[in-house]
C-alpha cells in the first residue's frame, strides 16, 4: 500500500509578490526550491498563516538568492504582500520506503533567509 507523507516544506516564508497577470504558480529562490527538496513544476500545496486559506499550485523558479517569494495568477488574489504562509509538498511511497523516511524542513525568518533546517517536527505536549 502506499502511502502519503510530507516530502518537504518552507515554513513561515513571508509573500513577496502577487502578481494576477502572470502565469499561475509560486516563484520561489531557486536556491529555497532546492533546499527544501522541490522541483520545478511540482505540486504544492499553501496554507496562509495570515488568512487561513488553503490551496494548491505548483513551483516555478524564481531568481537563486533573491528571497522571492511570488503568487501568482489566481493564487495572488489568495495572498497579500507580507502574508506568512507554509508552503508544503508531499510524496506517495510504500509503507516500507516511509520508515526511514525524513522531510526537508526549512524554517525561514521574515525575510526569508533561512533561521534553521532539520528533518524532524518535536513531539506536541499537551
Amino acid at each position: 500500500m502506499q502511502i502519503t507523507l510530507l516530502k518537504g516544506k518552507l515554513h513561515m516564508a513571508c509573500v513577496t509578490q502577487a502578481e494576477l497577470w502572470y502565469d499561475g504558480s509560486c516563484a520561489i529562490d531557486a536556491d529555497l526550491v532546492k533546499l527544501a527538496g522541490l522541483r520545478e513544476f511540482e505540486q504544492i500545496d499553501i496554507y496562509n498563516v495570515d488568512n487561513g486559506e488553503r490551496f494548491s499550485t505548483y513551483v516555478i523558479l524564481a531568481e537563486a538568492g533573491s528571497r522571492t517569494i511570488s503568487m501568482n495568477g489566481a493564487a495572488a488574489r489568495r495572498v497579500q504582500v507580507g502574508d506568512r504562509i507554509i508552503i508544503a509538498a508531499y510524496g506517495q511511497m510504500e509503507e516500507a520506503e516511509a520508515e526511514g523516511f525524513k522531510p526537508k524542513l526549512v524554517y525561514l525568518n521574515q525575510d526569508n533567509s533561512v533561521d534553521r533546517t532539520t528533518n524532524t517536527i518535536p513531539v506536541q505536549v499537551a
